[in-house]
């Protein structure tokens, strides 16, 4: 490796875009060099080899090379079996990709982004799985970003989170004890052990991640996410 080539980096593609008549732009994720761009020339002629793998969820390793912020593709290959997503999962799995397209700055190294985005992907391949992975990965993804939930106290009080009370949650100070709190204490807790393992729990979580990522996205929809609920609500 140079200050200009790469070789054989772990990555998965995130998204991709058409660029002029035969080549893509590709967003993809290193496990070295954080979320980078890479411009694949020449991968939608009909004779390509390389087309068919640059999809998302495919563990590859690819080759580039540039000094510019877009560099350029010279080589990928899968790197081991994978089963694809699909159904629910799939678009889960969408859900994920853009989550770290917003909060991952491109060309900013988090190794552990990426043990943790192979770990979520493996787990949205088991239906009973999927809701627990996605709270779980929400939760990593915010604290190796520096917006980590603080769980483990009252803001207010000072205490230890206590199971059977109920909590506000401020995201500047956390937890606050209150009689009318949106949040139990249990589910303050089992996403500080990410142990999400009922129904209403889970509910409780998925509400607080979502007006929590909400507030550091200043609002920004996710595109994936109304994709999402408009699935889940026709089945």
């Amino acid at each position: 490796m140079t200050n200009s080539a790469v070789f054989l980096q772990p990555a998965f593609i995130l998204q991709q875009r058409k660029y002029r008549e035969t080549s893509f732009i590709i967003d993809a994720l290193t496990r070295d060099f954080g979320r980078i761009s890479l411009l694949a020339k020449g991968v939608r002629k009909t004779k390509s080899p390389t087309a068919g793998l640059l999809q998302p969820f495919r563990p590859l390793n690819v080759s580039y090379f540039g000094k510019a912020e877009l560099k350029t593709l010279t080589n990928v290959e899968i790197t081991k079996p994978f089963e694809p997503l699909q159904g629910v999962a799939l678009y889960c799995g969408f859900y994920v990709n853009e989550l770290i397209t917003c909060f991952l700055h491109k060309y900013d190294p988090h190794p552990e982004v990426f043990e943790l985005y192979e770990t979520c992907l493996s787990c949205l391949l088991e239906p009973s799985t999927i809701e627990a992975s996605l709270r779980i990965f929400e939760l990593d993804l915010l604290t190796a970003v520096g917006y980590g939930l603080q769980l483990d106290y009252d803001a207010h009080n000072k205490t230890p989170i206590r199971s059977a009370t109920n909590y506000h949650y401020n995201e500047e100070q956390g937890p606050l004890e209150a009689p009318d709190g949106k949040y139990s204490g249990k589910t303050l807790l089992a996403l500080k052990s990410r142990l999400l393992n009922d129904s209403h729990t889970l509910h409780q979580a998925k509400l607080l991640m979502r007006t929590v990522i909400s507030v550091y996205l200043q609002g920004k929809p996710l595109k994936s996410r109304s994709v999402i609920n408009q699935i889940m609500h026709h089945l």
